[in-house]
């Protein structure tokens, strides 16, 4: 059986990418989310084996969505998707609960190698 993702990024572009990439190694991508509470609501509603999460979206940051996310279940499995000098952020989105992070722009190769240390 395949894993189940949830892409969550505010640019459809990178969520077009990051799922193609997911889906090019095997996952099956069963929702996206555009900001932070649509986010944790997809979550609940789907609960995916992986959330891809960027830090910079709009209503509620990645960050505050990962906490979210983790106080309803703290077994998530989320990878933060972050841009270059966003190194705080991505400290503090491992902080709060984030198992890894792959910074853009992505090298597919790097994001698959994170989503195996995650699901592991």
């Amino acid at each position: 059986m395949s894993h189940t993702a949830l892409v969550c990024d505010d640019a459809m572009f990178m969520r077009t990418m990051i799922g193609d990439i997911l889906q090019d190694g095997g996952m099956t991508v069963v929702g996206q989310a555009t900001t932070g509470s649509e986010a944790v609501s997809r979550y609940r509603e789907l609960r995916p084996d992986l959330v891809t999460m960027d830090i910079i979206m709009p209503d509620m940051n990645g960050i505050d969505a990962v906490r979210e996310i983790l106080d309803h279940d703290p077994g998530a499995r989320i990878l933060m998707c972050s841009a270059m000098g966003q190194r705080a952020l991505v400290l503090e989105a491992i902080q709060a609960g984030a198992r890894d992070f792959v910074v853009k722009p992505f090298q597919p190769q790097r994001v698959l190698e994170a989503v195996e240390r995650v699901l592991a």
